[in-house]
């Protein structure tokens, strides 16, 4: 990101470029107004990573910037959230005079929320000992006098959590607060005020919906938690363990009684649809029960792989939600062969980039 960029007196002008982009690259697909979604133009990421310089007794934070190619001092960084910022400050003046926690720190992550928690990851290149624990243990209680945080230290094959390595986020969707349990080193949506929007955006899409939701790449059930009360039964897969174990936590923090979370790739699970072959992972899960009628979709970069976008064909209605609209383009090709576009949301998760995240809506075709 070039920091010269991140201006708010600019921010109407950068996204109406995204906007311009996106209105040509799906005008073949939709013709309509989006519906557009902005982001707060300062303070808007609840993550950031950076790497320490050390410079004499000096320590600081740096991002690289590729525009002006060189690294930056960067004591403050104007897209993390507040808290990011206020923690930086005081974290690096302990930091200073600490020889043990300073030795060979090459890298620090924050992860911020909303509700007030900030989880801070201390990478080294070296092997953390006793004596970095216990003074781990005391930074946190110096941090804990002014902030809600929990501290883990990383090196080679080695992590060490000071109490636990996890936060949790409150989003009010729908005047209902809703909780999720962020993990360290997992994906999280950083853009917290654009995630509650695309929630809600969702929420409103699916609202009259009847049957049952599949979801695929559920991660830690960020979607199928707030779509639940729409749906008779949710259905979810994801792969990754950590998000699973995530997701589980969050059903029971938020009282979803109608969601089931399956561990396997969305690829395996077209294959266990299709009848391919049979997996171990889907013993006593009566897929029978399901009245499967909408499907949810939130695919990597790469977007949908061919299995997938056959699987996701058969149902008659389609929630799409793409970090790539250039993957979504080449998926719509095929899906519109079979379903009208409805509704169409842009979401500007990453302001002053030319990254664009977008929603849209599918229904079936009613004629043959």
């Amino acid at each position: 990101m070039d920091l010269n960029s991140v201006d708010p007196a600019n921010y109407e002008i950068q996204l109406s470029e995204k906007l311009s982009k996106i209105k040509v690259q799906f005008n073949p697909f939709y013709q309509r107004d989006f519906e557009v979604y902005k982001s707060e133009p300062l303070h808007y990421r609840m993550r950031a990573e950076f790497r320490v310089w050390h410079e004499g007794e000096d320590l600081y934070c740096y991002i690289f910037d590729k525009h002006q190619n060189k690294k930056i001092r960067t004591d403050q960084f104007a897209p993390a959230s507040q808290l990011i910022n206020k923690m930086m400050l005081v974290l690096f003046n302990f930091l200073q005079s600490n020889q043990i926690l300073r030795h060979k720190l090459f890298q620090v992550d924050f992860l911020s929320t909303k509700s007030g928690e900030i989880l801070v990851t201390l990478i080294y290149h070296r092997q953390l000992n006793d004596e970095w624990i216990k003074e781990a243990h005391q930074l946190k209680e110096k941090l804990s006098l002014d902030f809600k945080v929990n501290l883990i230290g990383r090196a080679k094959k080695q992590m060490i959590e000071i109490d636990q390595g996890f936060v949790i986020e409150e989003l009010v969707v729908d005047q209902k607060k809703l909780y999720y349990k962020q993990i360290e080193n997992s994906f999280t949506q950083p853009n917290a005020g654009v995630a509650t929007s695309m929630l809600a955006w969702a929420k409103d899409v699916t609202k009259n919906s009847t049957g049952d939701l599949l979801e695929l790449y559920c991660g830690n059930g960020n979607f199928s938690i707030a779509l639940a009360s729409n749906f008779r039964k949710v259905l979810a897969t994801e792969l990754a363990k950590p998000s699973v174990e995530a997701a589980q936590y969050n059903i029971k923090a938020n009282d979803v009684n109608n969601l089931q979370i399956i561990r396997m790739s969305a690829e395996d699970f077209s294959d266990a649809m299709k009848g391919v072959r049979e997996f171990n992972r889907l013993k006593g899960i009566d897929l029978s029960s399901y009245e499967c009628n909408t499907i949810l979709v939130d695919p990597p970069r790469a977007g949908l792989d061919s299995n997938t976008l056959d699987l996701v064909k058969k149902y008659d209605r389609i929630l799409y939600i793409s970090c790539n609209p250039n993957t979504l383009s080449d998926n719509l090709k095929t899906l519109i062969q079979t379903h009208q576009l409805k509704r169409f949301a842009v979401f500007d998760q990453f302001p002053y980039t030319d990254h664009i995240e977008c929603g849209v809506w599918l229904e079936k075709n009613s004629h043959p």
